[in-house]
């Protein structure tokens, strides 16, 4: 009986299947490494001082400091994306920069919250940091994805966040986030506000494309105010924590952030011009009377009130991405932007 022997370059089916698979995941991992070197390396060219750069030195940073500002230092240098702080009264003079660095930052009586945000070959991994008076840690919880928003009430007794789960942008018309609320003196955490009864013109309501994002806190630790993203459409919502619901208040509100007073919000209104996405406006609560403000840039950030009559805002500094400058206008309307911190974001007046 006559055999015909197997070409060695003969390869079976299965065999063939392994190989591919094989150097597609050699090739996604090239990929992945090549993406966190390149990461790498733009961090590291953003680390090193330049010249004519604000001048930044570590020091004591807590947060029942009085008569101060923090924030994220967004100036390239060692210390870029610390937590830093500035005399309120000359914002523009020498910064203190911690050992803790956040991609967002809020604080309150001396409650303060950092999400993190680290760059991994496979997953980035995203974390929150519940903070006391000092900086230290005093819990960490996971994020679902990438940090967006973070707030905490004046009494420091609530703290919330808000991640893009599947980090688009809101520019974007697919895109989902994940709003979280911690109460810090129980350590309950509600993960998701989706969970909340949500009333819509008066009438219940529930829908699969529910989002929620850029919660703002009022002094009763009950009361909060939020955006309700649903069929296209966005409101400013009242919540209760303790009735576990929101109702709808006004349509075409996002990230609301209430003022000291409890009797406004600052917002950002989408209105699609030629030179700007979003516009900031203030919300008499009592009235519902619409205030544009003196900023004419798209403002895609959730404003902080630094009194009764400013806020502030981060913009792209020199109109680029990546970038931020924190910026002030008066509330009214009136008066003109002014430059009040140049590479920082995530303000939180002490």
């Amino acid at each position: 009986m006559t055999t015909t022997a197997t070409p060695r370059n003969h390869m079976t089916p299965l065999r063939r299947r392994l190989l591919v698979l094989l150097t597609a995941v050699l090739l996604l991992a090239g990929v992945g490494t090549g993406l966190v070197l390149h990461a790498a390396d733009r961090a590291d060219q953003a680390n090193k001082p330049r010249s004519g750069g604000p001048a930044v030195s570590t020091g004591k940073l807590t947060l029942d400091q009085k008569n101060r500002l923090t924030f994220v230092n967004a100036a390239a240098g060692p210390h870029r994306t610390a937590v830093a702080s500035v005399p309120s009264a000359d914002p523009k003079g020498g910064r203190t920069a911690s050992e803790l660095k956040c991609a967002r930052f809020y604080a309150a009586a001396g409650t303060g919250i950092c999400l993190q945000s680290n760059p991994g070959v496979l997953k980035q991994s995203n974390r929150a940091l519940l903070l006391d008076a000092d900086l230290r840690t005093r819990h960490t919880y996971a994020l679902a994805g990438t940090p967006s928003r973070a707030r905490v009430s004046p009494s420091g007794r609530f703290v919330a966040w808000t991640v893009f789960v599947s980090g688009e942008s809101y520019s974007s018309a697919f895109f989902s986030t994940r709003t979280s609320v911690l109460d810090t003196r129980t350590m309950k955490l509600t993960p998701s506000l989706e969970d909340f009864s949500i009333l819509l013109d008066g009438r219940s309501y529930r829908a699969s494309d529910v989002n929620f994002w850029g919660v703002t806190f009022a002094s009763d630790d009950d009361t909060f105010y939020a955006t309700l993203n649903t069929a296209n459409k966005t409101y400013l919502v009242r919540g209760s924590l303790s009735d576990r619901k929101v109702t709808t208040l006004v349509e075409n509100v996002e990230c609301p952030s209430l003022s000291p007073d409890g009797t406004r919000v600052a917002f950002k209104k989408r209105v699609l011009s030629r030179t700007a996405l979003w516009h900031e406006y203030v919300l008499d609560l009592r009235t519902r009377k619409e205030t544009a403000l003196a900023e004419r840039h798209s403002v895609d950030d959730q404003a902080t009130w630094l009194d009764n009559e400013t806020v502030a805002y981060a913009l792209p500094a020199d109109g680029k991405v990546g970038t931020s400058d924190l910026w002030s206008v008066p509330a009214d309307g009136t008066g003109k932007p002014r430059l009040l911190i140049p590479g920082a974001s995530s303000p939180a007046p002490l």
